[in-house]
């Protein structure tokens, strides 16, 4: 198999730097081993040298590598793992690390009691006073930061909220220790570019493309218990969708899936 495809519209030097870090990933190459010269790699890649070295620029600058001049090229980081999330059940951010046998962290940034902006008190229904428990978090997986999360529950309904460990699962905490039945969840997803702010938090630079998702929490009733804002790093995360069968009416216009 090639390690770059001409026919690939992606750009080599990408090629190139995703198969890097596929092998570091693997355990090819270890923190502080030095990789094969830029001429080895060059010709392994079938490419010249101007474009291994925009592939190494891009993995330095990602920490991944560093250069140590007159030495060499060594490994500096592992390549942070991609996630990928199903979207098919309510999950928390643990089971999916877990899944991929990356190592979870989650970094409390902010955490109050405050009033709700209009629109979240109309989403959560909730009533003239508008409070409610806001928590502010940092995803990370292996050291590098992948989620930034904003969660917003009515402050009468989770007293004491604030009490608790929030570096790990909320929801654990909302079904265990306030016995609700997290039901449903509604999910909206759109495309961003993060501002300065958040960009920082999750060390990208500013404008960096990310997966922008809305989640709005229901118990067994129907009623409203959390909303989430959650943005992705659109180049450490994928959402994965499954989709059922296709089946279509006698007249070949209606489609519906199961």
């Amino acid at each position: 198999m090639k390690i770059v495809d001409a026919s690939n519209p992606i750009p080599k030097y990408l090629q190139i730097s995703a198969w890097l870090k596929e092998v570091i990933q693997t355990g090819r190459y270890k923190v502080g081993e030095r990789l094969p010269s830029e001429v080895e790699l060059s010709q392994m890649c079938g490419v010249n040298r101007n474009t291994l070295r925009q592939a190494i620029a891009e993995l330095t600058s990602a920490g991944i590598l560093r250069k140590e001049k007159g030495t060499g090229t060594f490994v500096n980081s592992p390549a942070a793992s991609e996630l990928r999330h199903k979207l098919e059940r309510i999950y928390s951010f643990r089971d999916m690390l877990g899944q991929s046998g990356i190592k979870a962290k989650t970094i409390v940034v902010e955490k109050s009691i405050e009033k709700a902006d209009d629109y979240v008190a109309r989403t959560l229904f909730l009533g003239p006073n508008k409070k409610v428990i806001a928590v502010r978090r940092v995803r990370a997986g292996n050291g590098t930061p992948y989620i930034y999360e904003e969660s917003f529950l009515p402050a009468d309904m989770f007293e004491g909220f604030l009490n608790y460990d929030l570096t790990g699962s909320m929801y654990d905490i909302i079904s265990g220790r306030f016995n609700v039945v997290l039901a449903r969840s509604k999910q909206t997803i759109s495309a961003v570019n993060l501002n300065r702010e958040i960009a920082k938090i999750l060390g990208t630079a500013v404008n960096t493309a990310a997966i922008f998702s809305e989640y709005v929490t229901f118990d067994d009733k129907s009623i409203p218990v959390e909303i989430l804002y959650s943005y992705y790093r659109g180049d450490k995360y994928k959402l994965e969708i499954e989709l059922g069968r296709y089946h279509a009416k006698p007249n070949g216009v209606n489609i519906t899936a199961e």
